[in-house]
C-alpha cells in the first residue's frame, strides 16, 4: 500500500492526499505542493501512514517542499494583497453595476491566479469584470458564485445556539438537510426555527438523527392502536429519547408506558424512513455540491 500525507488548504475543510516524497513530516507542518489552481501552502492534517488504494482519488502528486520561512513570509503577504484586491474588486462590480455581492479573495500562493468568491441570487455575465480585473492585477482571474452555506463558512458568525457556526469551527463537508430530519425529532416544522443563518435548514438537524431513526423502529405511530397492560388504546404521543409512549383509553384517560410494555404490529419502519428521507422535503440540492472552497480542484 502506498504511503500518503493528508494535507488541507484551509482551517476547516477536508484533507486530500499527497506523496509525502520521503520528507519527515509530522501533524500542523506547512508544505509546498502543485495542484490544478498552481502552487498552493497546505497543513499537514493527517500524518504519513498507508492508505489502501481503494481511498486514492487520483493518482499521489508529491510533496514539492516543506515550507520555509521565506514561503511563509510569502504566504502573509499574498493575504495581505488578496485583501487589497478584494477592496479594488467590490468598486469594480459597483463600477459595472453587477448584482453581486462579494465575499471573498485569494490568491494561489505563486500567484498565478487570484479567485474571487460572491454570492448573487441568480447568474451574472461578469466577462466584462473578469477583462477589466486582468488588466488591473496581470494574472488569471477566477470568479466563483457560491451559495448561502459556503458564504456562511467563510465569513463565520453566531448560530442560534448561541455557538460559533458549526461550519466555520469544525465541519469540514455540507451533507443534505430536509424538513424530514425534523420531523423525526419532533420538532417545530416552521422553517424559520430550524433554519440558519444561512437561511438554510441547520446543520445540526443531522447530528441526531440516525438516532431517532433507530429509536423509532422500536415505537409505535402515532394514532396506532396498541395493547398495553391496562387494555387497548390509540398512540397520543411519542418520548423518543425516553422510549416512552402516551396512550388514549375510550374513556379519555391518557397513560404514559415504556415501548416494552406494548404489544403492535411491527412494521418495517426502517425501510420507509430511508425513502421518506430520499423523497421528502429536501433542502433544495444537496449543500455537498455547492462547496466550492474544498472541491477536487486542488488535485
Amino acid at each position: 500500500m502506498p504511503i500518503a500525507v493528508g494535507i488541507a488548504f484551509k482551517r476547516v475543510a477536508r484533507s486530500y492526499w499527497f506523496d509525502p516524497a520521503g520528507y519527515e513530516l509530522k501533524e500542523w507542518d506547512k508544505v509546498i505542493v502543485e495542484t490544478t489552481r498552481g502552487q498552493e501552502m497546505g497543513t499537514v492534517r493527517i500524518a504519513p501512514r498507508e492508505i489502501g488504494d481503494e481511498d486514492l482519488q487520483a493518482p499521489l502528486k508529491p510533496i514539492l517542499r516543506p515550507a520555509t520561512p521565506e514561503d511563509i513570509d510569502q504566504y502573509k503577504q499574498n493575504l495581505y494583497l488578496a485583501k487589497e484586491a478584494f477592496g479594488i474588486c467590490k468598486a469594480k462590480i459597483a463600477k459595472h453595476g453587477l448584482p453581486m455581492k462579494l465575499v471573498n479573495s485569494e490568491y494561489a500562493f505563486d500567484r498565478t491566479q487570484l479567485t474571487f468568491y460572491f454570492v448573487a441570487e441568480n447568474r451574472v455575465d461578469f466577462r466584462e469584470l473578469v477583462r477589466d480585473l486582468a488588466a488591473t492585477f496581470r494574472t488569471r482571474i477566477q470568479l466563483l458564485q457560491i451559495g448561502p452555506r459556503d458564504q456562511a463558512k467563510m465569513m463565520g458568525g453566531i448560530g442560534p445556539c448561541g455557538l460559533t457556526l458549526c461550519c466555520s469551527t469544525f465541519l469540514k463537508e455540507f451533507t443534505p438537510i430536509s424538513m424530514k430530519m425534523a420531523k423525526d425529532q419532533s420538532l417545530f416544522l416552521n422553517p424559520v426555527k430550524v433554519s440558519g443563518v444561512c437561511g438554510k435548514l441547520m446543520c445540526c438537524l443531522q447530528y441526531e438523527h440516525e438516532m431517532y431513526k433507530d429509536a423509532r423502529t422500536r415505537l409505535p405511530r402515532i394514532g396506532e392502536v396498541v395493547r398495553t397492560p391496562r387494555g387497548e388504546g390509540r398512540v397520543n404521543d411519542l418520548n423518543v429519547l425516553k422510549e416512552e409512549v402516551m396512550v388514549e383509553f375510550l374513556d379519555g384517560t391518557v397513560m404514559t408506558f415504556a415501548a416494552v410494555e406494548l404489544q403492535w404490529e411491527r412494521r418495517a419502519t426502517t425501510c420507509a424512513c430511508a425513502a421518506a428521507d430520499a423523497s421528502e422535503g429536501r433542502d433544495e440540492e444537496p449543500a455537498v455540491d455547492e462547496e466550492v472552497p474544498d472541491t477536487d480542484a486542488y488535485l
